[in-house]
């Protein structure tokens, strides 16, 4: 037989096996090509005044590339280490290492840029419905046409040839390198299948556990007022990822082994079939995969973590925009508010205007802080704070020597708590007020121009503020003293009224605040980064699964004579796929629920510095995330029938 005979069957034998690879080539291709393609398409450059950051793009087109290229080259390790024996054999009839590798290349050649061609033409079919889905979330209408980018395919095809001289490269030293006699034990050579377990091994079993629990509460009190140092902050950050990243080394390396261990030495050896094929060969295939399975669980949290955090500020962005203006639109000039309003009036949009009279005290507020205030760079005895009269809040009315705090900012009330109850004073120029606090809301009162960096507003009653007006500190005082808030009657306005806020040349443009441009900026802000994470965590989901599910379609081959001494025995194909899909459930569902779990403790420890909305946009992601990995455990458990149905 010819070499070009060989090398067609060959291919053709071999086709079965690598369509999982082929799919995942093509759709990392397929992926890449699509995100290139917006760089360079036409619509998004007619946006570019109010799209900030298309540098991401750019920046995220490298992390994309390096993703694509470790999974591309730990898949072709994968594989051709699999094939080991083949070479073997090729070897033994007599064929030169040369001729081996060059069957190889070409068989390599026509699998990789046939998948890459596939995954050109559908990345080229979904980069209008991906510019569709940015715009979407950017809340961008403009229309959208199917664009071919040259400059996009160069780029595919320059980045995808460097990939594939290191696949040549890495087939080159592996068929020089092994023998023969290595070559055949190349499969099972790293694998560790020692029945005992050590002394040490326990320890360090246990040691997995405790070093992620202490990552998980540190976690937890990152920001419960018992850090307030930026070094403290810093050693507990750099000590939680420390202790996650080994506790999880050392969880597949030693501790589920262990719990293995303990429940096989409960049942006195005496394992049913599916312990057997599950439990039994988890004990020693988890171990081999430690580093592995440690990357993937890692860079899965830190995916769910990055998106949820991005989806949390995109989710609580009205919110948000709400707590900074105070109201649909806050003005602290008269003038730019009778203009506003005006514009209003001509348009026929109902609203309803309110002013507050605002005044700056000096307050010792060091008997309601919680913690100590001195490394935070914050005088307690020295806060300036908004204060305004009770009469400016509908239904709150304070009695005499009472005061309500409201506005107090979340990521402010987490580093520096502050009690509901107790008494401080405002001092004025001459005159010093003891007042008790009798409640801590969280409404906002004033926009963010009167926040004093985050302080709550102080609302007194009328006779009290009126006081303060006259004994006022003018060295402390604001350029304004007044604010002023524009509530829409109909919600259905807001984007019309937007519109006209925009058109205006406000004499404070400093001061005046839009609810309507606050939303829409985070929104195409974190739209942006929320796309671009959501991408790259696309992206390193398919390649990992595709990396675990390779892994699992190698040990099945491996597994293979076992499956026919059980069936042998009369175990039928259910008896066995039972056990199967026990077993899957750990390979998969053990990373990914660790990944969830590190990822849920990091997002919890400082999620309130994102926005207002911790739950929702957490769970749809990590539901996402789930429902996506599930699809690769459910064709795991296909290829592993396969291979039992193959056994006889």
């Amino acid at each position: 037989m010819s070499v070009n005979g060989l090398i067609y069957r060959n291919f053709k034998k071999n086709l079965p096996h690598y369509a999982l690879y082929i799919f995942a080539l093509a759709f990392s291709a397929a992926l890449y090509f699509a995100f290139v393609t917006l760089q360079y398409a036409p619509s998004l450059n007619e946006v570019k005044s109010s799209v900030k950051g298309l540098a991401a793009f750019r920046s995220a087109s490298i992390l994309l590339v390096v993703i694509v290229a470790i999974f591309l080259l730990y898949a072709n390790h994968l594989f051709i280490k699999r094939r080991s024996k083949e070479i073997g054999l090729f070897q033994l009839v007599g064929m030169m290492k040369k001729e081996i590798f060059w069957i190889f290349s070409v068989e390599n050649f026509l699998l990789y840029f046939g998948s890459l061609l596939i995954g050109i033409f559908f990345g080229f079919a979904a980069s209008k419905l991906l510019l569709m889905i940015l715009f979407k979330i950017l809340n961008i209408n403009i229309s959208v046409a199917l664009n071919f980018s040259p400059k996009a395919f160069v780029q595919i095809l320059f980045v995808f040839t460097l990939i594939f001289i290191l696949v040549l490269l890495m087939n080159y030293i592996f068929i020089k390198r092994q023998s023969i006699l290595g070559l055949f034990q190349a499969v099972t050579a790293t694998e560790d299948k020692s029945g005992n377990i050590s002394g040490f091994e326990i320890f360090s079993g246990i040691l997995g556990f405790v070093c992620i629990a202490a990552g998980y509460f540190i976690s937890s009190k990152l920001f419960d007022g018992d850090i307030t140092t930026v070094n403290a902050l810093f050693t507990a950050m750099a000590s939680i990822l420390a202790l996650v990243i080994f506790g999880t080394y050392l969880f597949y390396k030693t501790s589920v082994r262990f719990v293995f261990h303990l429940i096989r030495k409960k049942k006195d050896g005496y394992l049913n079939i599916n312990e057997v094929m599950s439990l039994s060969t988890i004990m020693f295939r988890m171990r081999s995969n430690a580093v592995l399975l440690t990357i993937i669980t890692t860079v899965s949290a830190l995916a769910i973590g990055l998106l949820s955090l991005s989806y949390i500020t995109y989710y609580s962005a009205e919110k948000a925009a709400r707590n900074a203006a105070a109201a649909d639109f806050s003005f602290t000039n008269a003038k730019d508010a009778e203009q506003f309003a005006q514009k209003l009036r001509t348009n026929k949009i109902p609203f309803r205007k309110k002013e507050i009279a605002v005044v700056q005290e000096k307050a010792d507020l060091s008997s309601l802080f919680q913690v100590d205030t001195k490394d935070l760079n914050l005088n307690p005895k020295s806060v300036q704070v908004s204060v305004i009269s009770d009469r400016s809040v509908i239904g709150l009315d304070v009695k005499p020597g009472q005061a309500v705090l409201s506005g107090y900012v979340d990521a402010l009330a987490k580093f520096m708590p502050m009690k509901s109850s107790g008494n401080f004073e405002l001092t004025g120029k001459q005159k010093t007020a003891t007042l008790r606090c009798v409640a801590l809301r969280k409404e906002r009162l004033l926009s963010s121009y009167f926040s004093n960096g985050g302080m709550p507003a102080v609302v007194v009653d009328d006779a009290l503020f009126r006081g303060l007006q006259k004994d006022a500190d003018p060295k402390i005082q604001r350029s304004s003293s007044l604010f002023i808030s524009v509530n829409l009657s109909r919600n259905q306005d807001l984007e019309k009224a937007g519109r006209l806020f925009r058109n205006i040349r406000f004499n404070r443009n400093d001061s005046s605040y839009s609810s309507p441009a606050m939303i829409k900026q985070q929104k195409e802000n974190m739209g942006i980064v929320m796309f671009i994470i959501g991408f790259l965590g696309l992206t390193f989901l398919v390649t990992s699964g595709c990396i675990l599910y390779f892994k699992q379609m190698e040990e099945s081959e491996e597994e293979k004579p076992t499956y026919t001494i059980l069936r042998k025995l009369g175990f039928t194909d259910h008896d066995l796929a039972k056990g199967i899909r026990i077993k899957q459930l750990f390979n998969f569902g053990i990373p990914l629920l660790l990944g969830l779990l590190h990822s849920y403790f990091a997002v919890q420890s400082g999620w309130f510095f994102f926005g207002s909305e911790l739950w929702a946009p957490m769970l749809i992601v990590m539901g996402l995330y789930t429902l996506l990995y599930s699809v690769f455990a459910l064709l795991s458990v296909e290829g592993y029938k396969k291979a039992i149905r193959d056994a006889l």
